[in-house]
């Protein structure tokens, strides 16, 4: 099996350092590796990534037809010599007659399915092609759909016209249906509306794929711009996967806006999909209103739309546009997209979630998958699989649950019944452990403030819930979708039946004059009756509409959590003075072990970033842990493209007056250490042209040394030569502070009078840390100011570096729980300073301001491409001279 490739189709003439990512790349993936590849920002890391990982799978995909054209060759020939041989044996010989049948069947078995999936092969690229090559066939799905949505609104004007019927039975598809557990048999067929209900006839065999994931849908679109891009996107099947939230296009679900509602209304249009196709076929419907179905959502739309996906590649916007075209629902169409899909790009929660893979039809196993923006890996699985709940939360659940069941209880089953017994029994545990009761309001009941961190077991115990069975009751919630029937529930009747106080609901007349409204009011009685400020009034609206929905999906994520091994997570308790503030937090300490089912079934794993170091620790905690043996991995990091002399990382020890530069937690508060810093940055100011990026290591101590500088006069000397920016509070307004951010500098650069650009003051590991570019004068010098550790003091981080401590091994003189820490730091400098240079033709310095940064151990951490270029002063003056020199030679160059 060859491991290499001569050359690789590309766009344009590659770098020698991608050509270099496409072999290693191509190497690993037909060895079968978990690879570890790092490649700076603006180094093509992307197209190096499509080019490499496609060009192996078209050429093992050539392997596999040619190994199979052979087999059927030597198959037929030898049954073709077999049936001679038999032919001309002796009636007398003494033949093992069973032994020949045997093996003239095997012979024949293998031909035969060879042939099948020889079959089956052309069948899927005649298909393909057919589809790429008939242009018409997007008009002829838009007028089949638009001919089924003219009668799917006539039927609901039909409906609108039947008079509405009365009584409980319009309630009927909020109970749950009847629930026959594991134990006394299996389930029944599968529950309508369950995610993985499908018409048979759209279930496919997976072809060999490459699944690509990364953490945010921008990334994601970026990657599939690429792909267009690429040599080759006429040939390849592209998928895009999304949440609901994001591929909806039935207007009357996307208005509910949080995802929980959204997830829940599909659902229940599913539902009663498929019970209109049941009573169809001539069950007898019970009396009631008509129920509503989605329109987008047709067997027949959704595989033209499927066939339209796979045909050419649509990122997100483009596939929210052929819906709408041809009326058929995006969601569902790159679902069933999957399996015949050569790429298919799709968010981390999809692939690193079991639950969440499963529901979607993802399938790893034998395939590539590729996580890209990986620094964060550990990280990411450790929230994915970790879960919290609010006192309130808990409260309203059981609120909840208990008017569900006594609304319903005629019409609910023992089972059921008794399953939902335990799950509030379950919940009045976990209130009790907050030290707070059920039926009563949590704003008002107090709780003596501390955390405590307990194991699942001793939490259990605590919560005096250890005789539960939680497996049969994540099992109840799986099959019994009792989460969306009391979503559904709650949307109902919210503000007429459903009601937070279940003493008072003793009587109908209480319960219809108390509703869920009143309980909204009472959770946030502690804002000041006073207007609300018009900026505020969206986020008002938006928390009311979360308060108002159910959160038994949150409660039902907790129990899941507590089925976790008793050594891998932890339960954080968490009371903070009233019962409604006060939280449970499941912490997973092993993200390896959700980890490992992904690594075990996968052909081959790409782990890739633009800065994966420091990579020993991150191998240890997320791959040996995982059972991946040493010989399995392989690593490969490359340079940047930038010539060497297009970066300057400087390391800081002393500031202009001689002020050692270490900010500890004890130092860096001094005024004449905030002082020292504001000098290092006036004179930064003086010599670097257009944009100057500071990272402080926290929102507290940024909003402290700002302060500082204000009332010292700092802060003006600063406005003289640079406009000043700030990190804004709220993610929604970094766009506008960028944008404003870049025309300061636009406009600097061409004629402004005595400023020279911007200064933008942000925050490491803040909403500028990761995935904004400080391309050319955006950003010619990033400054970090200080070390940004984590809060060591922090309960959970605590317990996270003792379980490192308890299960890996120390190396080179450091507990593996210090490590952690100075990981941590690293990671999030090495994220905040790959920043500025983003391209071959980009110049840039960074100061790093503390002398801490010059410890060999550190330096070691920088990304090589920034640490061969580092030079450590112990002094300011060579350092402020190498930073003028720098930019003087590149304003000559410009010249």
């Amino acid at each position: 099996m060859e491991n290499s490739r001569a050359e690789f189709p590309f766009p344009y003439q590659p770098y020698n350092i991608q050509e270099e990512f496409m072999q290693a790349l191509y190497s690993a993936l037909d060895k079968g590796k978990v690879g570890i590849f790092e490649s700076p920002t603006g180094t093509g890391k992307s197209l190096s990534l499509i080019c490499g990982a496609l060009s192996w799978l078209r050429d093992y995909e050539e392997r596999k037809r040619q190994e199979a054209t052979a087999l059927l060759q030597e198959g037929e020939a030898a049954l073709f010599t077999n049936a001679a041989q038999s032919s001309v044996a002796s009636s007398s010989a003494e033949l093992d007659w069973i032994t020949d049948f045997v093996q003239k069947k095997a012979e024949r078995d293998l031909v035969s399915k060879l042939k099948e999936e020889e079959l089956k092969r052309k069948k899927r690229e005649e298909r393909l092609e057919m589809i790429r090559n008939n242009v018409q066939l997007k008009y002829a799905v838009k007028r089949k759909s638009y001919e089924e949505d003219e009668a799917f609104k006539l039927l609901q004007l039909s409906k609108e016209e039947q008079v509405e019927a009365t009584g409980d039975q319009e309630d009927e598809e909020l109970i749950i249906a009847e629930y026959e557990s594991d134990d006394e048999s299996k389930i029944k067929g599968r529950f309508f509306g369950a995610e993985e209900d499908e018409d048979d006839e759209l279930v496919e065999e997976h072809v060999t794929k490459i699944y690509y994931c990364s953490r945010t849908h921008s990334q994601l679109a970026q990657f599939v711009h690429e792909v267009q891009k690429s040599p080759f996107s006429k040939d390849i099947s592209v998928v895009t996967l999304g949440s609901r939230q994001n591929l909806c296009i039935n207007e009357e679900v996307r208005r509910l806006g949080s995802i929980q509602r959204i997830n829940d209304r599909c659902m229940e249009m599913q539902k009663n999909k498929h019970e209109k196709h049941h009573h169809e076929e001539g069950v007898k419907r019970k009396r009631g209103p008509a129920k509503s179905v989605c329109p987008y959502n047709k067997a027949s739309a959704l595989q033209q739309m499927r066939d339209v996906v796979l045909g050419a590649v649509h990122d997100i916007e483009q596939l929210l546009k052929l819906g709408r075209e041809t009326h058929s629902c995006p969601y569902y169409a790159t679902r069933l997209a999957i399996p015949p899909a050569q790429l298919v790009v799709l968010p981390y929660q999809m692939v690193l979630h079991e639950a969440t893979r499963r529901a979607a039809g993802v399938q790893l196993k034998g395939q590539v998958l590729i996580i890209d923006e990986a620094h964060n890996l550990s990280d990411t699985l450790s929230c994915i699989h970790s879960a919290e709940l609010s006192g309130a939360q808990l409260c309203r659940a059981h609120s909840q649950l208990i008017q569900y069941a006594d609304r319903y209880k005629s019409r609910l089953k023992a089972k059921n019944l008794m399953y939902i017994k335990q799950i509030l029994f379950v919940i009045e545990g976990l209130v009790r452990v907050l030290g707070g009761k059920v039926g009563q309001s949590p704003q008002s009941q107090a709780t003596q403030p501390g955390t405590e961190m307990l194991t699942i077991n001793n939490f259990l115990f605590k919560a005096q819930i250890d005789n539960i069975n939680l497996f049969k009751l994540q099992r109840y919630f799986e099959k019994s979708m009792i989460s969306r029937k009391l979503g559904g529930f709650v949307e109902k009747y919210a503000g007429s039946g459903v009601t937070l106080h279940t003493h008072s609901c003793n009587n109908k007349e209480n319960r219809r004059t108390e509703g869920l409204n009143r309980y909204l009011q009472t959770l946030q009685s502690n804002q000041n009756p006073g207007t609300v400020p018009l900026a505020d009034q969206q986020e008002s609206v938006e928390a009311e509409k979360v308060l108002s929905a159910s959160p038994m999906m949150q409660v039902e994520g907790f129990f899941m959590a507590l089925t976790n091994s008793n050594t891998d997570g932890r339960v954080v308790v968490h009371k903070q003075g009233s019962l409604s503030e006060s939280s449970v937090k499941f912490l997973l300490l092993n993200p390896a072990v959700h980890f490992a089912q992904v690594l075990k079934e996968c052909r081959a794993v790409i782990i890739a970033g633009g800065t994966m170091q420091p990579v020993s620790d991150f191998k240890q905690e997320l791959l040996f842990s995982a059972g991946v043996v040493e010989e399995r991995v392989t690593e490969f990091s490359c340079g940047h493209v930038i010539p060497p002399e297009n970066i300057l990382p400087l390391v800081l020890c002393s500031g202009p007056s001689g002020q050692e530069l270490e900010f500890t937690f004890q130092n860096r508060d001094t005024p004449r250490m905030m002082d020292e810093t504001g000098r290092i940055l006036s004179n930064i100011c003086n010599v670097v042209p257009g944009g100057v990026v500071c990272f402080f290591p926290s929102y507290d101590y940024s909003r402290r040394i700002i302060s500082h500088w204000e009332a010292g006069g700092t802060l003006t000397r600063l406005a003289n030569k640079k406009k000043i920016f700030q990190e804004p509070k709220k993610a929604n307004q970094v766009e506008q502070v960028l944008n404003e951010f870049s025309r300061c500098i636009q406009r600097c650069s061409a004629d402004c009078s005595g400023l020279t650009g911007a200064l933008l003051f942000s925050v490491v590991g803040g909403k500028m840390s990761e995935g904004i570019n400080f391309s050319d004068d955006l950003g010619r010098c990033v400054v970090m100011v200080g070390m940004p550790y984590p809060n060591i003091k922090s309960p959970e981080l605590q317990e996270k570096m003792s379980y490192l401590d308890r299960h890996l091994p120390h190396s080179q003189g450091r507990s593996p729980g210090q490590a952690l820490i100075e990981n941590l730091c690293m990671k999030a400098v090495n994220q905040s300073i790959g920043r500025a240079i983003r391209h071959r033709g980009d110049y840039s310095s960074i100061v790093l301001c503390d002398r801490r940064y010059s410890r060999p151990a550190t330096l070691s951490k920088l990304p090589t491409w920034i640490k061969d270029r580092t030079t450590t002063h112990m002094t300011f003056g060579p350092a402020f001279a190498a930073l003028r020199k720098f930019f003087l030679e590149k304003k000559q160059k410009r010249a």
